[in-house]
This record gives C-alpha cells, structure tokens and sequence, in this order.
C-alpha cells in the first residue's frame, strides 16, 4: 500500500470511527452521545452515538415550544391567548417560576419563562392551554416528532421531568432544531433570549453558551439525574448555521465546553476535509433498539461534594461557598489551576439586559418600560450593602403580584468586621479573606441532606 492509500485509509477509519460507535452502547461511566449538522442541508459533521435512545430531561421543552407554535400557525391560539395556572401546574417540580394557581399568563410570555428560566409549571400551562391536558398534549408531541421523522422520540411530558417513557436521541433533537430553525424563522429570538426580569427577578438563561460563544444562536439545556446534562445549541458565522446536540455530559460547564468545540470544528476549515467520506444526512441515521443509559449514580452519586443541578457554577474549578461577581471571588480565581483547553472558546458573561415578563394581558410599550424599571433584587441588596447597614431591615418574601412585580427581600442583615490580615495561601484566603473582601457566611445550622433538583 502506497503512502497515500494509507493516509486515505487512516482518514476514513477515523471519520467513521464515530458512527461506529453509534451502533455500540458506551460504557455507564464514560456513556455520552452527540452530533454536528449543518442547520440547512441537514449534512452530519460529526456523531457518537447519535441514534442512542436517551433521555431529554428539559431539552423536551424545544418539543413543547415546536407544538406550541405551530398551534398559533394554525391559528388554534395567538400569542396574547392568556392561559390560567392550573394546581397541576403549580405542582409542578422546580425549576419553575412559582405563579399562583388562578393567576393568567399569555402564550408570549409563558414561552420566554419556558425558554430562559426552563420552567416546568409553565410547559404544563402551555401543555393544558393548547390541548386540554398534559395527556393530550403529550400525544399531539409524540405524533408530531414522528411526523418529522424524529422516529425513536416519546413523549409522556411536556417539561422533561423524569419518566420512564420520555426518550428522545442526539439525531431526533437536530431534526428537531432544524425543524424549529426552518418553519419558525420569525420566532428565532424566543430561543436566545439571554435573561428576563420577573418583577425584581432577574433570570439568566440556563443555556451557558449564551453571550459567551461567538456566534451563538441559542436554544436549550436540559438535566435530570438520569440523562447527564444535556444542550441542543445552534450557532451562525458567515451565513453558515450549525447545530450541535450533546447529551450525557457530567456537568454543566463540560455540556458547555463539549458544545463549543463541536461548533468550533465545525466553523473551522480542514485542509484534509476531501478526504472525509461523507457521512450522509441527520435523517439517513439508523435508529437503535435499546433502552437508555441511565447515568443517576455517575451524576448524581454520593462521590459528588454537592448536589448536581442544572443552575451549578459553570467553572470546574470553582470555589464553593464564594459569591460569583465580587472581588474576593476575582482574586481566588487568579490563584487557581488553568481551566480545560476547551473552555478557551468561552468568553466570560458579560451583563444583560433582560426582556420583562409579567402576569395578566399584554402590555403597552409604556407599562413595560415600568416594568422594567423596576430595581432588581439583587442590585437593591448591593447598594444596601455598599451603605453599610448593621440594622436589620424589614423585607418580604418575594411573591408574585398580579403585576409581576415583587414585594421587598427577606428580611437580612449586613454584617461588617475589620480585622488584621497578613498574606495567606489560596486554599487560606477562602476561609479567612481580607477586609472588605469577605462573602456571606453559610448560616451554621444543620440541614438534612439536599436531594438534586429534579430538572432544570
């Protein structure tokens, strides 16, 4: 065999190597699958275990947003059709947004709660507002996804929580983006949004990549125990659009990082790229029949220092019990071990402006900028902070008002304590920070043991 004949064959094992793969179930502990299409042909740029059954968790909710549209397509509802929380909603696990039963939220804003806080009370408002009840709705979504081709997804849900019969796969779930991609263009903003304010709530989207990731289109993430962290991510550099499926991730800052090297070598130029066999159409993936992985124990087991959660530092390597944002934080952050070589790709959050969403009918332009001028919660308790307040002051929980906006804080204390401090090593200064540089302690009481949260 000639030199080039055996660089043809290298390049060829190595390119179906990942298909390979996709007909083998992996391993418990090191089990994940994803894939890389192009947005527009639908061609695959990459896939591992791409037609593995697998559970969603919250990335169900782009099913859900699918249906929810089209019912307004096919002028069933509009975008300003209010819908009533129901006490199954309200029920619901978290995360959720935690709207009264009886309250009436519209489509339009029931959506971006969906699609930014990944709200699980508002998938079953929507849910019983299209179809009548979670049953129905979850029936129309299963007929739905195989009219689309999305042949190995069910359906029993519409916010991903777990249950046995809810499966999708890496190969449905780009099916599916490129399906919402196609027929929804003029809703393309619902899926990027990068926060909402609630009153004095400010939410950021759950989906890290967001404001970080250069070209970024957005989409959505998913977590339960049982399916790993999951994320469908679009993004678009000069005309070109790709999409990128991950599931089974082990945490939310690797979900992140695995995503933006899949559009990275997708966006990036292979010289050698001739010599790839072509790896044939999203749809031309054969299904697999098998049940899934179920990763609970390498997620969510006892050898975590924490719960597992959808809502986790984004950074490996950060420092528990240390206030994001503040200059003790900054300084920690500086002492610590480089981050993965993937993580190079995302560029630090920067701040937001986020969309208001509220209670009640739509609002005027005017009742909106009201809305938004609302002082968030947290900026509220900086500047009291900056005050120096010892006394305590008198706050509220914060409870949705009609309006969306909120009451006052609970109630808190502001503490302040000046003391000698020499330099220390880094492992010292979390627990003893200089002057001005301290986080809140955690309250020392002892709590039973936290159990994950269910799905975000």
């Amino acid at each position: 065999m000639n030199p080039s004949q055996v660089l043809r064959a290298l390049t060829l094992s190595l390119a179906l190597g990942p298909l390979g793969a996709a007909a083998l179930p992996s391993g418990a502990a090191h089990a994940a699958a994803s894939i890389l299409v192009e947005a527009d042909t639908g061609k695959i740029l990459h896939a591992e275990n791409a037609t593995y059954p697998w559970y969603p968790a919250s990335v169900t909710k782009l099913m859900t947003l699918y249906v929810t549209l089209r019912a307004v397509r096919e002028h069933r509802i509009t975008l300003d059709t209010l819908f009533t929380v129901s006490r199954n909603a309200a029920a619901q696990s978290p995360t959720k947004m935690g709207i009264p039963v009886g309250m009436q939220v519209t489509v339009d804003n029931a959506i971006k709660m969906l699609m930014v806080h990944s709200a699980n009370d508002m998938a079953v408002v929507l849910a019983e507002g299209v179809s009548g009840s979670i049953e129905n709705f979850a029936d129309e979504m299963t007929r739905t996804a195989h009219a689309m081709g999305m042949t190995e997804s069910n359906f029993v849900n519409p916010n991903g929580l777990p249950a046995d019969g809810q499966i999708t796969s890496a190969r449905d779930l780009a099916i599916l983006a490129r399906a919402l991609i196609h027929e929804f263009p003029e809703y393309d903003p619902y899926w990027h949004i990068a926060a909402i304010k609630f009153g004095r709530r400010v939410m950021r989207n759950t989906n890290s990549l967001i404001g970080r990731y250069p070209g970024i289109d957005g989409m959505k993430t998913g977590f339960i125990c049982a399916s790993g962290f999951n994320v469908v991510a679009t993004a678009t550099r000069n005309g070109r659009r790709l999409i990128a499926v991950v599931l089974g991730a082990p945490s939310s800052g690797a979900r992140a990082v695995k995503a933006a090297e899949l559009l990275e070598s997708g966006f990036t130029q292979n010289p050698l790229s001739w010599l790839t066999p072509a790896l044939g159409s999203v749809e031309g993936l054969s299904p697999i029949n098998a049940s899934p992985p179920n990763l609970h124990d390498e997620v969510c087991g006892s050898h975590r220092k924490r719960p597992a959660a959808e809502d986790e530092g984004e950074d490996a390597n950060s420092q528990d019990g240390v206030e994001p944002g503040t200059p003790f934080s900054a300084l920690l952050s500086s002492l610590r071990a480089p981050t993965p070589k993937g993580a190079a790709l995302l560029s630090d959050q920067g701040s937001v402006t986020p969309v208001v969403v509220y209670t009640g009918p739509t609002r005027t332009p005017e009742q909106v900028a009201a809305l938004q001028a609302i002082e968030p919660a947290a900026q509220r308790k900086r500047k009291e902070k900056g005050a120096g307040k010892g006394a305590t002051a008198k706050r509220t929980d914060e409870k949705v008002a009609p309006d969306g906006s909120s009451p006052a804080d609970k109630t808190t204390k502001s503490k302040s304590a000046a003391s000698a401090w020499t330099p220390a090593s880094a492992s010292k200064l979390s627990a003893s920070p200089p002057p001005g540089l301290e986080t809140k302690p955690a309250a020392d009481k002892k709590k039973p043991p936290t159990k994950p949260k269910a799905d975000q």
